[in-house]
């Protein structure tokens, strides 16, 4: 596993716009890791005035004794993560609909917190939570890459969209990011005006481009609207399926994606380190989500096969079957017992039990090539979970924190807290 499953986020100089007619005056932060394309157009300069950066008020670890995990409360994420983390055991149990504290039983000790996806990244950064699950895109843009974040979990297989640039349809010969930032009507006299909810990631992009004819606004909702108003030229929005962009004439162009997002799990590094139990429910949760996560899609086929032993049997299915009969590790291969009528042993041949896990998409295709080997009596079922010996990120947390994973080795067969 490499460290991109686990990043840390390093604290970068930040920056103040021009008023913008939407919002007023927003606050921008540069990023640092936003991607450059292959080829575009430098040209002159952003509209932008520098501010002295400020540091924010952090709680020490000593001010509280709880854990505390903060989820967002409201929209489609916080449904998602209800739902991922109910299919985990992992069921969120609140006294009271209106409260915004509540608890996991399964993991006691650590409190819940609802909170907007916003402040969870927030809360994060000042200390009052130590655990939070958050989309990527809001991490990137309020986190501003601080070295406390870390991304333990960072596909948790709901929330996917993309930070996009897109243009009006009517500008037909602008489909590529290089042909929009070469277009001659951009100068500094009249900058390209975009207009976005994300405005620390978007000072990064065009400043990683060195492209400066561009002036920044930002807006709290109905993006879309911004370039038939005239309000702006394009917008810089997240995209999930695109319907919102082409039912307001608005096309996506090459080379102009931003970020890629989905839901992460994060946590405080001070927190991991010096927090007791933090590291303990950490392993816990990346068992079972991790277990969930690669058991999505998974079925297990389990038939009969006749051989004469089951080191044939596995052998002779993992040569003609290839890797689709190979299932996770290899078949799982045991003897069955076939009493005869009289209550002795069948003298016509053993029978060998042989499951064997596969994606969805492939389960009728493994069928038939189970039956090219003499396999009958097929059963499917889904799976629910699968357990590695140790969950991959915890790994990779460990190496990211330079921690010994020996002194943790207890977490594999035993509850610590």
């Amino acid at each position: 596993m490499s460290d991109s499953f686990v990043r840390a986020h390093v604290a970068a100089p930040s920056f103040a716009a021009k008023r913008s007619i939407w919002t007023g005056r927003f606050r921008g932060v540069s990023m640092p890791t936003a991607r450059r394309p292959s080829s575009c157009i430098a040209l002159a300069s952003i509209r932008q005035q520098q501010r002295t950066p400020t540091n924010g008020y952090r709680r020490s670890i000593e001010s509280r004794e709880s854990i505390r995990m903060g989820i967002p409360s409201k929209g489609r994420m916080a449904e998602d993560t209800m739902k991922l983390l109910e299919d985990c055991q992992l069921k969120v149990c609140k006294l009271n609909p209106r409260q915004y504290a509540a608890e996991i039983p399964n993991v006691p000790g650590m409190e819940v917190w609802f909170q907007r996806a916003t402040d969870v990244v927030r809360k994060l950064l000042s200390g009052d939570i130590d655990i939070g699950i958050v989309g990527y895109d809001m991490l990137r843009e309020i986190g501003n890459q601080n070295n406390d974040l870390v991304v333990v979990h960072d596909a948790l297989g709901f929330g996917a969209c993309h930070l996009a640039i897109a243009v009006p349809n009517s500008w037909e010969n602008i489909n590529s990011l290089n042909e929009l930032l070469s277009d001659k009507r951009w100068s500094k006299e009249r900058p390209l005006r975009v207009v976005t909810a994300y405005m620390n990631l978007a000072e990064q992009f065009f400043a990683e481009l060195g492209f400066e004819n561009v002036e920044l606004s930002t807006a709290d909702g109905a993006l879309e609207a911004a370039p038939a108003m005239d309000a702006a030229d394009c917008i810089l929005d997240l995209v999930s399926s695109g319907t919102t962009l082409r039912e307001n004439n608005l096309k996506q162009i090459e080379n102009g994606r931003v970020l890629e997002s989905q839901g992460v799990l994060v946590a405080s590094r001070s927190a991991l380190l010096n927090r007791p139990g933090t590291l303990e429910i950490i392993h816990e949760l990346l068992e079972r989500l991790e277990a969930h996560l690669r058991a999505e899609g998974l079925f297990m086929v389990t038939a009969n096969v006749r051989g004469s032993s089951a080191e044939e049997v596995a052998t002779r299915l993992a040569s003609n079957g290839g890797q689709l009969l190979r299932g996770l590790q290899g078949p799982t291969v045991s003897p069955i017992f076939s009493p005869s009528t009289d209550g002795s042993n069948s003298k016509e041949g053993s029978f060998y039990a042989v499951s064997i896990g596969v994606p969805k998409s492939r389960i009728y295709e493994t069928v038939k090539e189970i039956r090219k080997e003499g396999g009958s009596g097929v059963l499917v079922f889904p799976l629910t979970y699968v357990f590695d010996e140790e969950p991959p990120r915890w790994n990779a947390l460990m190496n990211h924190l330079e921690l010994d994973t020996r002194d943790y080795e207890h977490l594999k067969v035993g509850n610590s807290r």
